[in-house]
C-alpha cells in the first residue's frame, strides 16, 4: 500500500488524457490513459503505462501495436466512459470508437479527438502492478490541434487546460538570458 503522503503528493500532477486502443482477431479494446509519455526527441518513441488486468493490454501485446487518441476538453464523457474496463459499462456506446483511417483491424480511435497516434511496441519493462510498453509512433493523424486537451489528476479530477501561464508578449527566456549576460559582463 501506497504512503499517504506520497499518493497525495504524486496525486498533485496534472497530466493529458488519452484513449489508448488495441484490437486483434477482430477483438477491439480501449482504455483511458493519463500515463502515455513522449520519452524521446530524437525518435517519436512514447511509453504506456498498462495494467496486465486490463482487458486492452493482451490485445496490445498480441497485436504488438496500440493507438493513442489525445482526448480534447470537451471529451469528457468518453474519457469517462473508458476510465473503466467496457465490460462494467456492458460496451453500450460502439459509438465511441472506430477503426484506424484506412488500416483495416488496425487499433481503434475515438473520433474528434485532438489527434491520433499509432505506436508499435519494441519494448516491455514489467513494473509491480503495470507493464511499460515502449514504441515507435509510426503514424500521426492531426485533428483538432488547436482545442484545449482533457486534463487529470488522481486528487484534482478531470480539468480543462486554460489560460495561458505567461504574460503575452513577455519572454521568460530572453529575460534569463540577458541575467546571464550581465552576470558574464560582470
Amino acid at each position: 500500500m501506497i504512503d499517504r503522503d506520497i499518493k497525495q503528493c504524486l496525486g498533485q500532477m496534472m497530466k493529458a488524457v488519452q484513449v489508448i486502443g488495441a484490437a486483434h482477431n477482430g477483438v477491439q479494446r480501449a482504455y483511458t490513459s493519463h500515463w502515455l509519455s513522449q520519452v524521446s526527441f530524437e525518435e517519436p518513441i512514447v511509453m504506456a503505462s498498462v495494467s496486465p488486468k486490463h482487458d486492452t493490454y493482451p490485445l496490445m501485446i498480441e497485436s504488438g501495436q496500440f493507438a493513442a487518441s489525445l482526448l480534447a476538453a470537451d471529451q469528457i464523457v468518453e474519457g469517462q466512459y473508458f476510465s473503466y474496463p467496457g465490460r462494467r459499462f456492458e460496451y453500450v456506446a460502439p459509438e465511441f470508437l472506430e477503426e484506424w483511417p484506412g488500416l483495416p483491424g488496425g487499433p481503434p480511435v475515438v473520433p474528434n479527438s485532438i489527434a491520433w497516434l499509432r505506436c508499435e511496441t519494441f519494448k516491455q519493462v514489467t513494473m509491480e502492478d503495470h507493464e511499460l510498453l515502449f514504441a515507435r509512433v509510426v503514424e500521426v493523424s492531426p485533428g483538432r490541434l488547436k482545442d484545449p486537451p482533457l486534463l487529470y489528476s488522481s486528487r484534482l479530477g478531470w480539468r480543462a487546460s486554460g489560460d495561458k501561464a505567461r504574460e503575452p508578449g513577455v519572454s521568460i527566456r530572453d529575460e534569463l538570458l540577458a541575467r546571464v549576460d550581465a552576470a558574464h559582463s560582470d
